[in-house]
Protein backbone atom coordinates (compact mmCIF):
# COMPACT_ATOMS: atom_id res chain seq x y z
CA UNK A 1 0.00 0.00 0.00
CA UNK A 2 1.53 3.27 -0.69
CA UNK A 3 0.41 6.88 0.78
CA UNK A 4 1.17 10.09 -1.48
CA UNK A 5 1.82 11.92 1.21
CA UNK A 6 1.91 15.14 -1.41
CA UNK A 7 -1.85 14.73 -2.24
CA UNK A 8 -2.55 13.96 1.67
CA UNK A 9 -0.57 17.17 2.76
CA UNK A 10 -2.46 19.87 -0.13
CA UNK A 11 -5.70 17.75 1.17
CA UNK A 12 -5.36 18.86 4.99
CA UNK A 13 -4.02 22.13 4.07
CA UNK A 14 -6.77 23.33 1.50
CA UNK A 15 -9.08 21.72 4.29
CA UNK A 16 -7.61 23.95 6.94
CA UNK A 17 -7.86 26.61 4.90
CA UNK A 18 -11.49 26.32 3.62
CA UNK A 19 -12.44 25.76 7.24
CA UNK A 20 -10.41 28.98 8.79
CA UNK A 21 -12.06 31.20 5.74
CA UNK A 22 -15.75 29.87 6.59
CA UNK A 23 -15.59 30.39 10.08
CA UNK A 24 -14.18 34.16 9.27
CA UNK A 25 -17.31 34.39 6.82
CA UNK A 26 -19.65 33.36 9.69
CA UNK A 27 -18.21 36.23 12.16
CA UNK A 28 -18.57 38.40 9.49
CA UNK A 29 -22.26 37.54 9.50
CA UNK A 30 -22.56 37.51 13.77
CA UNK A 31 -21.12 40.89 13.57
CA UNK A 32 -23.74 42.34 11.22
CA UNK A 33 -26.21 40.91 12.67
CA UNK A 34 -24.80 42.50 16.13
CA UNK A 35 -24.25 45.87 14.30
CA UNK A 36 -28.35 45.76 13.23
CA UNK A 37 -29.37 44.58 16.52
CA UNK A 38 -27.19 47.98 18.37
CA UNK A 39 -28.30 50.42 15.09
CA UNK A 40 -32.20 51.23 16.18
CA UNK A 41 -32.18 53.07 13.00
CA UNK A 42 -33.15 52.13 9.63
CA UNK A 43 -29.89 52.75 8.07
CA UNK A 44 -27.72 51.01 9.66
CA UNK A 45 -29.59 48.50 11.27
CA UNK A 46 -30.41 47.08 7.24
CA UNK A 47 -27.12 47.32 6.38
CA UNK A 48 -26.20 44.97 9.16
CA UNK A 49 -28.96 42.92 8.26
CA UNK A 50 -27.48 42.76 4.78
CA UNK A 51 -23.82 41.82 5.67
CA UNK A 52 -25.29 39.11 7.81
CA UNK A 53 -27.40 37.83 5.12
CA UNK A 54 -24.64 37.39 2.12
CA UNK A 55 -22.09 36.52 4.84
CA UNK A 56 -24.72 33.68 5.80
CA UNK A 57 -25.43 32.91 1.91
CA UNK A 58 -22.18 32.32 1.43
CA UNK A 59 -21.57 29.82 4.32
CA UNK A 60 -24.37 27.93 3.10
CA UNK A 61 -23.22 27.75 -0.57
CA UNK A 62 -19.89 26.24 0.50
CA UNK A 63 -21.44 23.36 2.76
CA UNK A 64 -23.91 22.61 -0.27
CA UNK A 65 -20.77 22.45 -2.68
CA UNK A 66 -19.02 20.60 -0.27
CA UNK A 67 -22.34 18.04 0.14
CA UNK A 68 -22.58 18.03 -3.70
CA UNK A 69 -18.39 16.82 -3.83
CA UNK A 70 -19.35 14.08 -1.12
CA UNK A 71 -22.75 12.83 -2.72
CA UNK A 72 -21.44 10.59 -5.79
CA UNK A 73 -25.52 10.64 -7.35
CA UNK A 74 -25.51 14.55 -6.91
CA UNK A 75 -23.06 14.39 -10.10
Amino acid sequence: MHVDWSALGRVAAVSLGVTVAVVVVFTFGVLGLSRADAARDGAGGAAGRAQAGLCFLACAAVVAYGIYLIVPQFH
